[in-house]
Order: structure tokens, then sequence, then C-alpha cells
């Protein structure tokens, strides 16, 4: 397996780059704006694929990377369902799994330091995100934060996986790179707690600064959405309702790009065909699977995706590749769910 643990020095923010094996797909957790250059030559130099961004929570200390590699890569992006981003291409709840050719990282809902706070466990490694730092824990007076909520994150969950367990954080600042969730248990000051009181009433007692870019960093990684309203310009978007009164037409051929885990979820368009985003390149390509569909029946590609990204993507790949017919459900399938649009599961 590639692991790169990386270190924006401004922000104290540790930036994760995982793959399976050279020349395989990869994934980066909490990516950093300024640092996206150097994650991208890393990338090109182990001869890897990034397919997935994944940002813990809405970060306050530093505009995320997310937006940049996905507009560099096409990569999907990913955070917590309840995330107040404005567009994200994957939205992942307890349970779910988070994957990637030869990789799996299970998601663990840990709110407290932000109602948005996700940790990912994988092979004996847990990403934590700023829930439960190396000999600290998150504050959580801004953004949704609840000690209590906390408490149970890291007692009820965290603490509960195996202590030789490697814990990855989002940030440090005294220079630490890794422990285990033994270690913390231990020697981790904010956990010698007798009760969920008292760890709330240590926590409503900091009396932290607020972080120096939270002003700029919360409205800018708020709107790391592509702006589908560009693709609506290019005459390249329909809304939800639009595409039912398409659906079932000889000449309209809808494709989900979605993942079979979010088609089983969340169920699909009744007569839908599924084409997976990683895929997209190939199947629009001569030859491919779309490509021929378009060509050889005359057939309109309407894409559709969660909530629009992945599809909007999609559509201008497509223009390029000459189906100059493509479009794609804006909003995705959570707009077709608003408006009532029948789901097959």
């Amino acid at each position: 397996m590639i692991f790169r643990q990386l270190f924006d020095s401004v922000s104290g923010t540790y930036t994760y780059l995982i793959a399976s094996r050279r020349g395989g797909e990869a994934l980066i957790i909490d990516p950093v704006l300024e640092k996206v250059d150097r994650y991208l030559q890393l990338v090109r130099e182990l001869d890897l694929k990034l397919v997935k961004a994944v940002d813990t929570h809405l970060h306050a200390d530093h505009i995320t990377g997310l937006g940049a590699l996905r507009d560099r890569t096409h990569c999907i992006t990913v955070m917590g369902e309840q995330t107040k981003a404005d567009v994200v291409s994957m939205r992942v709840t307890e349970g779910d799994r988070v994957n990637i050719e030869g990789l799996s990282l299970d998601v663990l809902y840990t709110p407290g330091h932000t109602d948005d706070s996700y940790s990912y466990l994988m092979d004996g490694r847990v990403f934590t995100g700023d829930t439960l730092l190396i000999r600290g824990t998150g504050r959580t007076d801004f953004q949704n934060g609840d000690p209590r909520q906390q408490y149970h994150s890291i007692f009820n969950k965290l603490l509960k996986l195996p202590e030789e367990t490697l814990l990855f954080p989002a940030h440090d600042y005294k220079g630490d790179t890794v422990s285990t969730i033994g270690e913390e248990k231990r020697f981790n000051p904010r956990l010698q707690v007798r009760s969920i009181d008292e760890y709330v009433d240590l926590m409503n007692n900091l009396n932290l600064p607020n972080p120096k870019m939270m002003d700029v960093a919360v409205p800018a990684n708020v709107h790391v959405g592509l702006h589908q309203d560009e693709i609506a310009r290019r005459g390249w978007a329909l809304s939800a309702v639009e595409a039912m009164a398409l659906r079932g037409r000889p000449d309209i051929a809808i494709i989900d790009l979605r993942e079979k885990g979010e088609r089983e979820k969340y169920g699909v368009i009744p007569g839908s065909l599924h084409a997976p985003y990683p895929d997209l390149q190939e199947n629009i390509s001569d030859g491919g699977m779309l490509h021929e569909l378009a060509t050889a029946t005359g057939k309109r590609i309407l894409f559709y995706c969660a909530f629009g990204e992945r599809s909007a993507m999609a559509v201008e790949a497509a223009q390029a590749a000459g189906l100059v017919t493509a479009c794609h459900i804006e909003g995705g399938i959570d707009a077709w769910k608003k408006a009532d649009g029948p789901i097959a599961r």
C-alpha cells in the first residue's frame, strides 16, 4: 500500500494520500488549497490516478483543496451528509464505505468539533479529522460544535476501536505525527475525565481565540461546488421536472453515474442505465458504450448523479468527446426526489 502523510505548516494540517499500489487509484484526505500542486506532483511521481478527495469536516483554519483537485483531476469529492458545502459529489453517512481500487474506508459519524465531522477507518488506521487529536481533542465552540456529542463520538466510538489502531488526525501543532487509540486512552489529558459533565465543563472553558483564517476559510469552504449554472448557461442542463417529461422516450438514454452502493441505498430513476463515473472517459470515447449508444441510435444522453456535480463534469467531457446533445439533470437525484420524481429500489 502507498501511504503518504503530508503537512501544511501554516495551518498545522495533515493531509493523507492513499493507494493500494503504484499505478492504481488513489484518494486524498483533508487537502489544503495551497498544497494542491505538491499533491498532484506526488500523484504523477507515483503514477497514481486520484479518484476521490475527502474532507473530514468543514474546516475553519484553511481553505480546502477539494474544489481545485476536482477541477484539475475530475475526482469525486466526498463529505458527510450534514455538510453545508454547496455541492459535494458524494455525501456519506455512518456505515457507508468509501471505496477505491483495492482499498475501503469505513465511515464513522463523529460529531462534536462540528456537526459534520466524520472519521474514516481503514486496515488498523483511523483518520479522526479534528474529533480526536494527539493528546488533545478538537474545540467545540463554533460551527454547531457540541462537547456532549464529541464525548459520545470519542468515548463510545473511537475509543472502542482496538487499542493498537493507529490514529492519524487532521491537525497537530506540536510535531507529533501518529498515535494509537491505546496511547490516547492513557495519556490524552482531555480524556482523563470521570463523566460527560466533567468533559463538557472542560471544553466549555477553554476560551480559545478563533482560528486566524476562520472568516475567510468557512465561507470559501461552503462554496466549493462546480458552478452548475455555467453548465446550464451553455444549454447542457435540464431541471428535474423537465427530465421527468423526457423519461421513457425512445430517443433518450438516462445514465446513472453513481456507485453501486449509492444506487442501492438511495434508489434509481426507473429505466436508467448504470455507467459509473470512474469509467466515464472509456465510455464516451470512440468505441465506448455511451459513445456507441449515442452515435448508433441517435439517443440523447441524459446524465445524473447524487447532486449534479459528477454529471456536470460528465457533460463537459461528453461534449468535448463529440456527444453534442449530452445534458444532465441539474441537482441530481436529490433534485429529482424533491420534485417528486419516481424512484425504483
